[in-house]
């Protein structure tokens, strides 16, 4: 498939630089939106200048409902274009959409294009633009249809018929009262499927799940995996409808959060790394770096410290690694659990908070006993000597125990001091663990100096 569609991009810019403007009309609009995102992305300047006076500005709207808001060039495209033919394709792109597109601009740029907009649907974008981005009113649209309790499915089949070709979804279906609070919803199935004169009243659903205007993007996130929505209304403090929330922008929220979670165990901001300069890359990594370099010269003391100990048992030296770099996975592994636990608990969270310490705990136990008994066989038969065996092993049982420990605590004591769990614990669990796993060894390879020797 991937050849085929590059060699449909080829054929489309051979027929836009060729001034066929009817074949590259037809082969252009045949394409899935995606698709034609894909290739206006791959066109230079001149070219996409030429393709604005082929495409009607609804149809670069469909084009644009599909690219990435966040694409940095966003601005550099909108300035490229007519400034009539601009606002007119952010009119028929999806208020959400357009939205997030004009949060890239400074205020004078946005209030160029809304002015020259229908004056409601002016309104319905600046509304948008006071939420934050990461909450639930950041990222609805306002583009969908609503009834009232008392109207007919007949009249509200023609209503929608009227309204659909501008709502983003009409799978939901809600009903609202005179004040516009949210009293039912029914699916389009059950719309079509009973008779003309029944009260929309007397078939909708009055149990509603809704989400607030001001709720974070992972409690909507965790609403639409938990209750499997394709759409979901948002409400304002006084459960009036506002807006609806897609799944496809939930998706989106998915993928941002895998990638916060993913940078912070790392330290990195991995999406700005793909593309920054070596310089810039160095310039943010160097503080997490020296900053973990003098913690593990802590742990370079600590070994030091015990250097008697290690002349005179120097098989121990061995077994360092393998001790701090299993318990350090085991810490990483407790601590991407509990900082996935805490981005959905909301509710009870002290309850659950220390159910999931102990959790770690039982688990921490569990895992350091099973691989501290499979480490004592292996010793005990390398070494011939299994007493030497069970003190690597029982340190091996402590240091993992320690570790789930701290992965799961960590992320706890981050959110209580106001700092991201998940950017703020990754750097440090490793070298913790580090730390933790060499005063653990060597105490108890020391009470069991005489016996192993």
């Amino acid at each position: 498939m991937g050849n085929n569609i590059e060699n449909e991009y080829e054929v489309l810019a051979e027929l836009l630089r060729g001034n066929d403007n009817k074949k590259f009309r037809k082969r252009f609009l045949d394409m899935h939106f995606y698709e034609q995102s894909e290739f206006y992305l791959t066109l230079k300047q001149d070219d996409r200048l030429k393709l604005y006076t082929i495409l009607q500005p609804d149809e670069t709207a469909d084009m644009f409902d599909t690219i990435e808001e966040d694409l940095p060039e966003l601005p550099e495209f909108l300035e490229e274009m007519d400034v009539e033919y601009a606002a007119d394709m952010l009119n028929n792109m999806y208020d959400d959409n357009a939205a997030d597109i004009l949060e890239h601009l400074e205020t004078p740029e946005i209030d160029r294009y809304l002015s020259r907009m229908p004056r409601a649907d002016a309104n319905n974008l600046r509304g948008l633009l006071h939420y934050d981005t990461q909450t639930a009113g950041g990222l609805m649209t306002t583009d969908y249809v609503s009834f009232t309790a008392d109207q007919t499915v007949k009249a509200a089949t023609a209503e929608l018929k009227e309204e659909a070709k501008d709502a983003e979804t009409i799978n939901a279906l809600f009903v609202v009262d005179e004040n516009g609070d949210l009293t039912g919803v029914l699916s389009l199935r059950e719309l079509v499927l009973n008779s003309d004169n029944k009260k929309l009243g007397n078939i909708m659903n009055q149990h509603v799940i809704s989400i607030n205007v001001d709720a974070d993007q992972a409690e909507v996130a965790q609403v639409f995996r938990d209750y499997e929505f394709l759409v979901m209304p948002v409400v304002d403090h006084a459960n009036r409808m506002v807006g609806i929330i897609t799944v496809d922008d939930v998706i989106e929220i998915i993928d941002d959060e895998a990638q916060s979670d993913y940078s912070g165990l790392a330290g990195v901001d991995v999406d700005e790394a793909i593309t920054e300069s070596p310089v810039r890359a160095a310039t943010k990594r160097l503080p997490w770096l020296i900053t973990l370099l003098f913690l593990g010269m802590i742990t370079a003391t600590l070994i030091s410290h015990f250097e008697i100990l290690l002349s005179q048992a120097s098989i121990l030296a061995v077994f360092i690694t393998l001790i701090t770099g299993t318990a350090g996975n085991a810490g990483t592994q407790s601590l991407a659990v509990a900082v996935r636990r805490l981005a959905i608990v909301k509710e009870d969270e002290e309850f659950r908070v220390g159910k999931l310490i102990l959790r770690e705990i039982f688990t921490g136990v569990l895992t350091g006993v099973i691989t501290g008994a499979v480490i004592w066989l292996v010793v005990g038969l390398w070494q011939n000597n299994f007493i030497l065996g069970f003190v690597i092993g029982l340190a091996m049982m402590v240091a993992i125990t320690v570790a789930n420990l701290a992965g799961s605590l960590i992320p706890i004591i981050m959110e209580k001091l106001g700092f991201d769990p998940a950017v703020a614990s990754g750097p440090f669990i490793s070298t913790l663990s580090d730390l933790t796993s060499v005063l653990i060894y060597f105490n108890i390879a020391s009470l069991f100096m005489k016996f192993f020797m």
